[in-house]
This record gives structure tokens, C-alpha cells and sequence, in this order.
């Protein structure tokens, strides 16, 4: 940020996009995790319970607020009824 005249000019430093990447990911995995628990009729409530987590923690992860760890993320699979699949794959060229 800086200043010009009477008004100030924002400017982006390169440490952003690695930061949008970061919450996008979040976003989509959040809204894998609602999609699919919607698809099994479960409430948050429901799912929660059967993935040992509470509510708002859910809530927020389908939000995109929260980075799960692996474990969680086990558990959650074996909740949502799917596999747990964790890949590394070529980049392909742009």
C-alpha cells in the first residue's frame, strides 16, 4: 500500500496467489465434503458425529475456513462412504 495524493493505491505482492491457492483448495474441499453429505441426506449434526468431530468444526471446513489433516480426512471418508484418495500427479505444461 501507498500513498498518492489524497488517496491510497493497493497494490498485490507476489506472496498472494500462493495464498489464493491455498483457501481455493480449502473452498473445494469444503464443498466436496457438503456435496457429498448432502447426497447421503446427513445433517452436519449427523456427519460430525460419525466422522468424531463437532458441528462447527464441520461447518467450518465445508466453509473452506479449515485445513483438515490427514486423520481427519480418514475419518471423514469412512463417514461420507467413499475412498480417501491422495495423489501426486505430473504437472501438466501450460
Amino acid at each position: 500500500m501507498r500513498k498518492s495524493g489524497d488517496h491510497t493505491v493497493w497494490r498485490r505482492s507476489g506472496g498472494h496467489s500462493e495464498d489464493y491457492e491455498d483457501a481455493r483448495r480449502a473452498f473445494l474441499l469444503g464443498r466436496m465434503v457438503y456435496e457429498r453429505r448432502r447426497a447421503l441426506g446427513l445433517s452436519q449434526v449427523e456427519l460430525a458425529e460419525r466422522a468424531e468431530m463437532t458441528q462447527p468444526q464441520l461447518s467450518r471446513l465445508e466453509g473452506g475456513g479449515v485445513t483438515p489433516t490427514i486423520p481427519l480426512l480418514e475419518r471423514l471418508a469412512t463417514a461420507l462412504e467413499v475412498d480417501l484418495v491422495i495423489d501426486f500427479a505430473p504437472r501438466v505444461a501450460a
